[in-house]
C-alpha cells in the first residue's frame, strides 16, 4: 500500500485575465492530495517575484509542505487562461519560467528525506533540460516507488520526452486526445476512441501497454467517466461521471480525478471503487471557478464519506 506521494512539476499562476489562480496540474494534484489528508510532497520552482509569493502563500495557505519548494532568478510559472464560453477553456503556456529550472540536487535530497511510495509526473516540466535532468535525477533515486505519469500533453509536446516518460512509468493516466496520439505515434491502427468500449481500442492500448510495459493505463472520458487497463489483463469501467447541479468549469477535472484515484491507491481502495469516487469528485470540482477550492470545508464531506478523516 502505498501512501507518500511525491509530486514532480510545475507550480504557476493560471492567469484568467480578471485574476490569478495558483495551479498547474501537479500543484492541484498536491493540493488536492493534501487536503483529502494524504502525506504529499511538491517538488517544483518560483521565482522571487511577486507571483512567487502568491505560490508561496498557496502552500502556506492550503497547509501543504514547503520542502521542495525551491526559489530562483527566472520568473514565476504563468499561464494565460481563455474560457470559451461554454465552460472550456484554452492555455496559453509562456517559455522560459522557473519550473523549467527545477535543481537536481536540491529535488534529490528532498526526496530521499521524504522516502515516496509514488513519483506523479507529468510532461511540461520536461520541457528544459534543467528540469528534465531532475525528474531524471529523483526518479533514479526513487527506484523502490511507483512512477504515476499524468501525460496532460499540451500543443508542440515533444514526443521524445513523451517516450521517454512512457519507458519510466509505471502507471499512466491520459484523456481521450492523449490516447489518440499514443495511437498515432506507436500503433499501427488508430481506432476512433469515441467507441471507447470497443475491441480495437483496447487492442491498441493493450499494445501500448506491452511495448512500454506499463502496468496500468487510466482513461479519463469527461462526462462518460473513465476506464482502467491493467497489464493482468483486467478492464474496469466506470460510466457513472457526477454532473454539479451548477456546471462552472472543466478547470482542474482531471488533476481531481488523479488525486482521488492516487489517495484510493494509497488507502488499498479496489479499482471500481476508485473510479467511482473519482468521477465523483471530479464532476463537483467543475461545479467550482477554478481548479483547487480555495475553502478546506469543500474536502471535509469527501474524506469523512470515504475514511480519510
Amino acid at each position: 500500500m502505498s501512501e507518500r506521494v511525491l509530486v514532480f512539476g510545475e507550480a504557476l499562476l493560471d492567469d484568467f485575465g480578471d485574476q490569478q489562480v495558483v495551479g498547474g496540474a501537479p500543484f492541484n494534484v498536491a493540493r488536492n492530495l493534501t487536503a483529502l489528508g494524504l502525506p504529499a510532497l511538491m517538488v517544483t520552482r518560483v521565482g522571487n517575484d511577486s507571483y512567487g509569493d502568491q505560490v508561496r502563500d498557496a502552500f502556506s495557505g492550503f497547509g501543504m509542505s514547503a520542502e521542495g519548494l525551491q526559489h530562483g532568478p527566472q520568473p514565476t510559472g504563468r499561464v494565460l487562461v481563455e474560457r470559451d464560453g461554454n465552460g472550456g477553456h484554452r492555455f496559453h503556456i509562456l517559455a522560459e519560467q522557473a519550473y523549467d529550472h527545477i535543481e537536481a540536487a536540491a529535488a534529490v535530497d528532498v526526496m530521499r528525506a521524504f522516502s515516496p511510495d509514488t513519483v506523479y509526473f507529468g510532461t511540461l516540466a520536461q520541457r528544459e533540460p534543467a528540469s528534465r535532468a531532475a525528474l531524471h535525477a529523483v526518479l533514479d533515486g526513487a527506484d523502490d516507488a511507483e512512477y504515476f505519469l499524468d501525460l496532460n500533453l499540451r500543443d508542440g509536446a515533444d514526443e521524445s520526452v513523451v517516450f521517454d516518460s512512457l519507458q519510466r512509468a509505471d502507471i499512466v493516466k491520459v484523456n481521450e486526445d492523449e490516447l489518440q496520439a499514443l495511437f498515432s505515434w506507436y500503433c499501427h491502427t488508430c481506432p476512433d476512441t469515441v467507441d471507447i468500449d470497443c475491441a480495437a481500442v483496447e487492442a491498441e492500448a493493450r499494445a501500448v501497454m506491452h511495448n512500454f510495459s506499463i502496468q496500468g493505463l487510466l482513461v479519463t472520458l469527461g462526462e462518460r467517466g473513465a476506464m482502467y487497463f491493467g497489464a493482468d489483463g483486467s478492464r474496469v469501467v466506470d460510466h457513472q461521471a457526477v454532473k454539479p447541479a451548477h456546471f462552472v468549469d472543466s478547470v482542474g477535472a482531471g488533476d481531481a480525478f488523479a488525486a482521488v484515484f492516487l489517495a484510493g491507491r494509497a488507502r488499498g481502495w479496489e479499482t471500481p471503487l476508485i473510479l467511482q469516487r473519482a468521477n465523483a469528485f471530479a464532476g463537483a470540482v467543475c461545479g467550482i471557478a477554478g481548479a483547487v477550492a480555495p475553502d478546506p470545508a469543500f474536502y471535509a464531506p469527501w474524506r469523512t464519506a470515504w475514511g480519510l478523516a
